[in-house]
């Protein structure tokens, strides 16, 4: 190691060198044990020449120079005093050092005071120290621009700085003891204001006009705009280009010119320049700083009104083949000669022709009124106050010799603006005129107006008003979305803001995004961020934000002028994310404001129902099932097969029946249907035949079993031929007069005396009683 450093900032060598020819270079290093903020210092030694003399503010061959960068100066930068004396008493070749300009920022938003850098002398070990500055900004005006702590040495400025105002301070710093003796030599400080882009070009003139010849080839030279810019014109700040914006009327194409975007020169572009279809082009020009970038630069618009002037390219015309105009002509006097086609004879003294004066009068009629330039274009800003005087919109009444008058009225007013003075046409601002209307078209409002005479008959025309509204800064921009998420920890995502504003250029972007002092949580929690012109970002500041619902405003300031500035409050939602960014569910929830244990209750209160309607739903199941299970399972004593369900029914008599009920009464007849054909019966008899086998019920039947049992029991009645319905008889027990068969009674009488009625015991004890009756043999 050659050179080594002490803690003061000596720079020293460790042993015996021998400089070559060329520098020497190394670099410094300085670090702050507390903030762990670093600044390096490139040190180049030259070659001494002993005899060789210099200025005091430049670095002296054999000393030392260091160069900061300084663009953002740190604020404990440390400017040391050379040292003059060597530890052992000895003078050593004085050194001085040539300080490293200090770059402030124009415009800077404080808060003020902001330190610069501090300046130390290493005496102040031993003494106290008094440190002071002077020069332009300190101690003359302007004054107090700059400021010093006597005591700490620390340089700071006292309020934003303004590069056009001035660009650069030249200050000089002084050390002295409690006496006000020096004890260092006065250092030079430079400071540089660094330009921001805070100007936008402006234009020398905001009208520009100019000419160009009809049927001029293209690239033909028309005229020059020129916009300076206050900014920095070595740096991009100030570095303007031209574009243009829209041209009026777009005849016979759109982009009948061209600029040139670095020198303002305007050239045609396109062939079919044609005085008599257009005599008149109106373009607007933008120049936008920055080397035209959209995005970041800074934009003016101005006026180029170019005039097609005329050259001979037309032969004469008849504008009508015959037509007399009384304004003109009143009257015609012809001479009408007539001569003979053969000539005389010879010898008569005669003239051969002969002539007469002949007089035609031009009876006058009423001529419409028409508007000399139809369309009609006025340029004016917006927002205009009621009242003010826009133009005159006259007409001219060709019959010059009537003595007629013309009233003016209005046509087509969409957006009633105007109004118009019925006697001479002139044209004031009956309400605002606002460029953002929905009734302005290419920033053009239109309006059409009609003249009338009171001729006999009367007769009218028509001209049409056009206002080119130019766009003043009325409308302060809004932010989007109103609504947005964003996870309670920073670095998983973002909120993209964009910022529209009404307006047109110059006075929208590029925007400028901060968040509020008041209250101060705003700027405690959170942070944001400009990616370009319109567009920023809104993050978490702190580690860990607590899940909810926060009102974040937003001021958003356009480059209007004068610039106008909006809050904007958006409703940022805060909620735990999974691995991916997303808002988890609970974490949605918990983001809607409730805590933690609202939302454990919720879920458990979900659970408990849940499992209610669950428990409900099965034991519906089971009773179902339960009461299913026990009609199957009935007693048969008690299984309504067995038993008699309707009593007491008697059919009517058998006048009121049409069909044969002999076969009933006289049983023995049947013996024929025994005899019959298979398969042919009648439906009103039950077949003959072998009856199918149903299953035997279990004694003990077993749950699962009756769902077996029904449906072989259901089988076998479907496939049993004879099972009833097996005719349409469906009234039973009929017991009219003149039967055969007669009641119970008389059937008990006719029978053989020992029929059997025991059975009926077993039916009940209604049933009983008619046992004992019939079976003794007692009558009813």
């Amino acid at each position: 190691v050659d050179f080594k450093v002490e803690a003061d900032g000596t720079v020293f060598a460790t042993r015996e060198l021998r400089i070559p020819s060329e520098q020497v270079a190394f670099t410094v290093t300085a670090w702050d044990r507390q903030t762990a903020e670093r600044w390096d210092a490139v040190v180049r030694l030259l070659v001494a020449q002993p005899s060789s003399t210099h200025p005091a503010h430049k670095p002296q061959k054999g000393t030392q120079s260091a160069a900061l960068d300084t663009s953002q100066p740190p604020k404990d930068m440390l400017l040391p005093w050379p040292q003059h004396q060597s530890a052992n008493g000895l003078r050593r070749q004085k050194r001085d050092w040539v300080i490293p300009p200090i770059n402030v920022p124009e415009n800077s938003r404080g808060p003020f005071p902001q330190q610069l850098v501090r300046i130390r002398s290493d005496k102040d070990n031993d003494i106290p120290i008094r440190y002071s500055i002077t020069g332009v900004g300190a101690d003359q005006p302007p004054m107090e621009v700059f400021s010093i702590d006597s005591m700490s040495g620390r340089m700071y400025v006292t309020r934003p700085m303004d590069r056009e105002e001035r660009a650069s301070y030249h200050l000089r710093a002084h050390a002295v003891d409690m006496n006000g003796n020096k004890v260092e030599n006065p250092i030079d400080l430079y400071i540089y204001v660094i330009d921001m882009n805070d100007n936008r070009p402006e234009f020398i003139n905001q009208v520009y006009n100019g000419s160009v010849d009809e049927g001029s080839k293209p690239g033909t030279y028309v005229m020059t705009v020129t916009a300076n810019d206050a900014d920095d014109s070595t740096t991009a700040n100030g570095m303007v280009r031209y574009r243009i914006v829209t041209q009026t009327p777009q005849s016979p194409s759109q982009n009948m010119f061209t600029i040139n975007s670095e020198t303002g020169d305007i050239v045609t572009v396109a062939a079919g320049l044609d005085r008599e279809k257009v005599q008149q082009y109106t373009v607007i020009i933008q120049a936008t700083d920055m080397e035209g970038n959209l995005n970041y630069g800074l934009s003016n618009t101005a006026t180029a009104i170019i005039t097609v002037t005329d050259v001979n390219d037309n032969p004469p015309e008849f504008t009508a083949s015959t037509a007399v105009d009384y304004e003109l002509n009143r009257a015609f006097m012809l001479t009408v000669m007539v001569s003979n086609q053969a000539p005389l004879a010879s010898g008569i003294q005669m003239s051969f022709q002969s002539t007469a004066g002949v007089t035609i009068s031009v009876m006058d009629i009423n001529e419409a009124p028409y508007f000399p330039s139809n369309h009609k274009l006025i340029r004016l800003e917006e927002g205009v106050p009621t009242g003010t005087v826009l133009t005159t919109f006259s007409a001219v009444d060709p019959d010059r010799f009537m003595q007629q008058a013309v009233r003016y009225s209005k046509l087509s007013d969409p957006a009633n603006w105007l109004h118009v003075n019925a006697t001479n046409g002139q044209i004031t601002a009956a309400a605002v005129l606002d460029r953002e209307s929905v009734y302005i078209k290419d920033n053009v409002y239109e309006a059409t107006f009609l003249a009338a005479d009171n001729g006999i008959p009367p007769a009218s025309g028509t001209g049409t008003l056009q206002i080119y509204l130019i766009d003043i800064n009325d409308n302060a921009p809004e932010l989007l979305p109103k609504e947005a998420q964003i996870c309670e920890k920073p670095g998983l995502n973002a909120i993209n803001i964009t910022a529209a504003d009404a307006d047109v250029d110059p006075n929208i972007g590029p925007y400028v995004f901060e968040l509020p002092f008041v209250p101060a949580t705003v700027r405690k929690n959170w942070t944001i961020t400009r990616l370009n012109g319109d567009y920023a970002q809104l993050s978490l500041r702190i580690l860990y934000l607590e899940a909810g619902v926060y009102d974040v405003p937003i001021i958003v300031t356009d480059s209007g002028n004068p610039p106008l500035s909006n809050t904007s409050i958006i409703k940022v939602k805060v909620c735990p994310c999974d691995e991916n960014g997303d808002c988890t569910t609970i974490g949605a929830v918990a983001a809607a404001g409730l805590g933690t244990s609202a939302i454990v209750a919720i879920l458990v209160c979900i659970v408990i129902l849940l499992t209610m309607v669950l428990l409900f739903v099965v034991w519906m199941k089971r009773r179902e099932k339960e009461r299913h299970t026990k009609q199957l399972l009935i007693d048969p004593e008690d299984d309504v097969r067995d038993n008699i369900l309707k009593y007491d029914e008697e059919g009517g008599g058998e006048e009121d029946q049409d069909y044969d009920l002999s076969q009933l009464q006289q049983p023995e007849a049947m013996e024929h249907v025994l005899s019959k054909a298979p398969g042919v019966r009648r439906v009103d008899e039950r077949p003959v035949g072998a009856e199918p086998q149903y299953p035997v019920r279990p004694a003990v039947p077993h749950p699962g079993d009756i769902g077996d049992f029904i449906s072989e029991g259901l089988r076998a009645a479907d496939n049993d031929p004879t099972a009833p319905p097996y005719d349409s008889l469906l009234v039973f027990d009929y017991e009219g007069s003149g039967s055969t068969a007669g009641s119970v009674s008389s059937l008990n009488s006719s029978s053989s005396g020992d029929q059997d009625y025991d059975y009926l015991n077993d039916w009940g004890p209604r049933f009983k009683k008619l046992a004992d009756m019939y079976g003794g043999g007692e009558e009813d």
